[in-house]
């Protein structure tokens, strides 16, 4: 088996969890293949048994990886999606970070974790994603995100009006600081801050948040996914920004955004006895009213 690495910068006191998730794959025959940026900012501060391969921004993934190990928090798993793509590779998710949605195991959990994946105690998380579908050049061939596209104005001059469209059908203009159109899964991210409804991840919707907006009669929307959403942003700046989940570019008043669901899905692995609503109960501390 071979398996991918993908982190970020870490903190001194993280190595040690790098170190015993290398150990233990390496335990269970599994090859390391390891995201080249990543391992030279930690080669010299880890024992490695094996020589491992690397992928880098350039280089693919190889084909026959079996799935790959996001290491870091929330963030961290949502930019490997710039290298698994449309591959089906399932990420596991190990949070470094503070609230971990999506990097739902902790990292006093590494082992236990990976010698379950071996055992096949684990299902597949199948999550849609938002794409871009025009302008196409703005993200290119990078055009969808796992949590959300956010229309932000891109300074701190006035509030903007995004102009917002359904299946051809008018909804409204919103007067706010932007707009968040999200998956099921970014339910719980940005749009959850701007008052959005929470939504279980295998929901066919996205949720239309309003930033800020200036409107209080307005809230936020939840349409079917296989509707099309089209955008049109005014205001007194030149320049706007839009965002899929990390990545973001600058764009003009005249440009028309169109939205629809990506035609493949993101698999992420979950461990038997996880769930969403276990997830929320925890992130959320729900369990911490004493009547409970």
């Amino acid at each position: 088996m071979k398996t991918a690495i993908y982190g970020k910068t870490l903190l001194p006191d993280s190595l040690s969890y790098i170190q015993e998730l290398i150990d233990t794959l390496v335990a269970g025959n599994i090859h390391p293949v390891i995201y080249e940026p990543f391992f030279r900012t930690l080669s010299h501060s880890l024992t490695l048994p094996v020589t491992p391969s690397f992928f880098n921004d350039t280089t693919p993934l190889p084909d026959d990886i079996d799935f790959l190990v996001s290491i870091g928090g929330d963030g961290t798993l949502l930019d490997t999606l710039i290298h698994v793509g449309g591959s089906g590779i399932p990420v596991l998710g190990i949070n470094l970070g503070r609230m971990g949605f999506l990097s739902n195991i902790s990292k006093t959990e590494i082992g236990p974790a990976i010698r379950h994946i071996l055992e096949g105690n684990y299902s597949i998380d199948a999550r849609s994603l938002i794409s871009l579908e025009a302008p196409q050049e703005i993200f290119g061939h990078m055009n969808y995100a796992l949590n959300e596209l956010t229309i932000n104005k891109k300074d701190t001059s006035s509030m903007i009006q995004v102009h917002v469209w359904v299946d051809d059908t008018f909804l409204h203009s919103y007067w706010a600081d932007g707009l968040i159109v999200s998956t099921p899964t970014g339910s719980t991210a940005y749009s959850l801050s701007c008052n959005g409804p929470i939504i279980a991840p295998d929901s066919a919707a996205f949720v239309i948040t309003p930033i800020a907006t200036h409107n209080l009669t307005v809230r936020p929307v939840v349409i079917p996914d296989t509707s099309s959403i089209s955008i049109r942003v005014e205001g007194r700046a030149s320049q706007f920004l839009v965002s899929l989940d990390s990545r973001s570019a600058v764009v003009t008043p005249e440009t028309r955004l169109l939205i629809r669901k990506a035609a493949f899905k993101v698999n992420l692995l979950q461990l038997k006895g996880q769930n969403f609503f276990r997830t929320l109960r925890e992130k959320l501390s729900w369990g911490t009213d004493i009547r409970n």
